[in-house]
């Protein structure tokens, strides 16, 4: 059935066995601008945006507190104790870079491959990693005790040759990998971002805005010479971020598996990882996207085709987890090590059950309810899985660091208890992330504009060709 540009404001196409278009409502270039630069022209955002930034802005000054508190005290106002050493602080670190993780993968990677279903959200997708990462970075910073000599950590001349860093430690490894992520991170959005911030100075009327983007905008004026420098050096800054995704959550797991410690020491650990943080990352993708497409009115920017792509995307991972999990019990028994089976024992039976039971329950068997088209098309399930699947992420970095409770001499076994404080900045740190994402939301293009028209473009391309779906299959 051929297909008119008619057609592309309805949600799906007339024939069923095409694809649902990825920019609905009728809008052309001019429409797709107004709808995103409304959200920072508008003189005042919704009330509801006042309330979230309220609410965020009390646990971002909380957590500040208690880092003061932390670093006046020391750390002994955390639950951590002997034999669980890290404690909290390092399950959130692991937790917020692999919330980091979606934001590369749907950038770089997605762009590597031309996939144009990437184009709407990737810009929330880069702020979200950002962000990730700051809140991310701060908990090892604060967790090696003596804050104020951070400095030790870099390989700088000093007289403390005692300090000298001691480059086999993977939680060194650890400071240059994810500075490393969060620099071409940062770029890769900035770059992103310039033609769009070139279209906010050039419709602002303030002054003071008009100074700002057109100082971040570096002159852009969208010439032939600009765009193909821009072009080139997207390209780059995406060839060198996609490695990324699989080496810095690599190297996190190396934290556990360069260990000699029954239940970390394993191979599995790397890939596991990876495919964790980007199930994780997408989960929390998810959970954003579809609050901000109906608090902006960004439905026909943000379409159900870009959830049910991303939900897909989660299903295959969580299979993935649920594999790796399955796979660590099955090589403890083969290996008839009684140590390694004790540790997995422990794991799923011991004292922290209920945790390695919320932890599976929610990686595994949530997912699954997208194999129905019905669920995850629906925004609001996709919400209530998303927000399980962090719930569950969580948990397995506790599970993982918190069932080394029971080592090899029973005299030292413990039972791990979070205080207030440990409690406290955990929450804080979502309200971290969620300040710095509201601002985000408040003040810069939340959406690629330049892509999108891109994308809109090729779509009217192809529906009027007729015979050929978005990405040219027939």
């Amino acid at each position: 059935m051929a297909i008119t540009v008619d057609n592309l404001t309805n949600n799906t196409f007339e024939d069923p066995s095409r694809r649902a278009p990825l920019i609905t409502g009728g809008l052309d270039n001019e429409g797709v601008t107004e709808v995103v630069a409304d959200l920072a022209e508008a003189p005042s955002p919704p009330r509801i945006w006042w309330v979230l930034l309220a609410v965020s802005a009390a646990l971002t000054a909380m957590l500040g507190g208690l880092i003061m508190l932390l670093i006046f005290k020391g750390v002994g106002v955390w639950g951590n104790n002997n034999p669980v050493y890290w404690g909290w602080p390092i399950v959130n670190f692991v937790f917020w870079v692999g919330i980091g993780h979606a934001g590369t993968l749907i950038s770089a990677i997605l762009f590597l491959f031309r996939q144009h279903w990437r184009t709407s959200i990737n810009r929330a997708a880069e702020a979200m990693t950002i962000f990730a990462v700051v809140c991310a970075g701060m908990f090892p910073g604060i967790h090696i005790g003596r804050v104020w000599v951070f400095y030790w950590l870099f390989p700088i001349p000093s007289e403390h040759l005692a300090m000298w860093p001691n480059f086999r430690s993977p939680l060194l490894w650890d400071v240059f990998a994810v500075s490393t992520y969060f620099t071409v991170s940062l770029l890769f959005w900035y770059m992103g971002m310039v033609p769009d911030l070139a279209t906010f100075r050039d419709r602002s009327t303030s002054k003071i805005k008009k100074f700002m983007y057109g100082l971040f905008s570096l002159g852009w004026s969208g010439s032939a010479r600009h765009w193909h420098r821009y072009e080139v050096a997207y390209t780059i800054l995406a060839a060198l971020a996609t490695p990324l995704v699989l080496s810095v959550h690599t190297i996190v797991s190396f934290d556990f598996a360069v260990s000699i410690i029954p239940g970390w020491h394993t191979t599995i650990f790397p890939p596991y990882f990876v495919a964790g943080a980007i199930f994780s990352g997408f989960a929390m993708v998810v959970t954003l996207l579809v609050p901000m497409r109906a608090l902006f009115n960004l439905k026909h920017v943000i379409t159900v085709r870009h959830i049910e792509n991303m939900n897909k995307i989660i299903m295959v991972t969580g299979m993935m987890v649920g594999l790796a999990y399955t796979i660590e019990f099955f090589i403890a028994w083969y290996s008839s090590n009684p140590f390694e089976l004790f540790a997995f024992q422990n794991r799923a039976f011991g004292p922290f059950w209920w945790a390695y039971l919320a932890m599976f329950t929610c990686n595994v068997f949530v997912p699954q309810l997208f194999w129905f088209k019905k669920i995850r098309t629906s925004m609001i399930m996709s919400v209530i899985v998303g927000i399980g699947v962090n719930i569950g992420m969580w948990f397995e970095r506790f599970v993982i660091v918190m069932t080394l409770n029971r080592g090899f001499l029973p005299s030292s076994w413990s039972y791990f208890r979070p205080t207030w404080v440990d409690i406290g900045m955990f929450v804080g740190s979502f309200g971290l992330f969620m300040f710095l994402f509201l601002l985000f939301c408040r003040f810069l293009p939340v959406i690629a504009i330049s892509e999108v028209k891109g994308t809109l473009a090729f779509q009217k391309h192809m529906a009027l060709a007729g015979g050929y779906s978005e990405d040219g299959d027939h």
